[in-house]
């Protein structure tokens, strides 16, 4: 690993792809400050997930910001009222963007990490969004993340100055099984995440990401150590 000498945040929700990322950052010699968000989701079960994985690697600074997105009604994963998609198997995921986006959600999490970026002197932040092994949100796009970056540059004082903070998606155009593959390789506590779009004990193993996470340890050729209700 690089000598320490320059500082990221990391947008550490406590799954899969968040860990990964973080893992990645570590890797490239950055003191990482995590960031988690309870922003009213349909359970909290990411959030020890997420202190587990900081734990794991001694993150000095893991901030947990507290949102009310209640009024962002329509999600699944922000109302109770709204079902879960589930389906048996992950090729029966569609192309439409499902119920579980929550609107606008990365530019408000970007937005708060640009903010404590600029405060703690961070010159990237580092999210887990993917473009390949997805579940089809327009905020996990290469064009959201350039667009993103020309507004931090024109409405940041480190923009200004010409030292606008990076926003770095490293598994962006990698497929599950790839970012799977990766966490191993970087010896990420795969086993310490929570992926599934339900709280319950174990995950659900129906929910698009359970799906995506399954087919992505499968293809990889892993076993998954988290535990299912329902697995192929």
């Amino acid at each position: 690993m690089n000598p320490v000498s320059k500082k990221a945040i990391a947008l550490l929700s406590g799954g899969l792809d968040s860990t990964v990322t973080m893992a990645y950052g570590l890797s490239q010699g950055y003191e990482v400050i995590a960031i988690s968000f309870r922003y009213g989701q349909r359970h909290s079960k990411e959030l020890p997930a997420a202190h587990k994985v900081a734990e794991h690697y001694g993150i000095k600074k893991h901030l947990v910001v507290y949102l009310d997105l209640s009024a962002f009604r329509g999600s699944a994963l922000t109302s109770r009222q709204v079902e879960v998609p589930k389906h048996a198997d992950a090729s029966e995921i569609g192309e439409e963007i499902p119920v579980t986006y929550v609107p606008a959600r990365n530019i408000i999490f970007l937005s708060i990490a640009a903010g404590i970026a600029e405060t703690e002197g961070a010159d990237r932040i580092f999210i887990g969004a993917n473009a390949i092994d997805y579940s089809g949100y327009p905020d996990c796009r290469p064009e959201f993340f350039e667009a993103f970056e020309n507004v931090l540059a024109v409405g940041t004082k480190r923009g200004v100055e010409g030292r606008a903070v990076k926003v770095e998606a490293p598994l962006l155009h990698m497929s599950k099984a790839e970012i799977v593959k990766l966490g191993k390789k970087l010896d990420a506590p795969l086993e310490l995440t929570w992926s599934c779009y339900e709280g319950r004990e174990k995950a659900c193993g129906e929910c698009d990401s359970c799906l995506l996470r399954l087919k992505g340890f499968a293809e990889a050729g892993f076993e998954d150590e988290v535990e299912y209700e329902v697995k192929e």
